[in-house]
């Protein structure tokens, strides 16, 4: 989405733009899936666990960083990742205030 376009939507469509990006590719689902697997902070497994290029998964774990979705701490040479509960619990109770709202087509397909 443009820069210059994001100001016609509200604050609340543009924030749920950014949590549904977060989870737009399957490389970030099942980064996320690991770690919630794990249920702690993981560093060096994910290129083994998930058979993708470093700088891919690197990239990936930016996005899911920048949303606030995960963490990180360094440890020496490595950055460990886990899952910000405080974070995926608001993330996890807009998505669901978003998908509980009923749909009734009334025959218009």
């Amino acid at each position: 989405m443009g820069l210059t376009k994001s100001d016609i939507f509200t604050a609340e469509q543009n924030h749920l733009s950014v949590l549904f990006k977060a989870l737009a590719h399957p490389a970030r689902i099942a980064i996320l899936q690991h770690l919630i697997k794990q249920n702690a902070c993981i560093c060096n497994d994910l290129v083994a666990e998930l058979g993708l290029a470093q700088a891919t998964i690197s990239q990936h774990l930016k996005e899911l960083k920048n949303t606030g979705i995960i963490k990180g701490n360094i440890e020496g040479t490595s950055v460990c990742y886990c899952i910000d509960e405080k974070v995926w619990k608001q993330f996890k109770k807009e998505l669901n205030a978003f998908f509980t709202n009923d749909v009734a087509a009334q025959k218009c397909c």
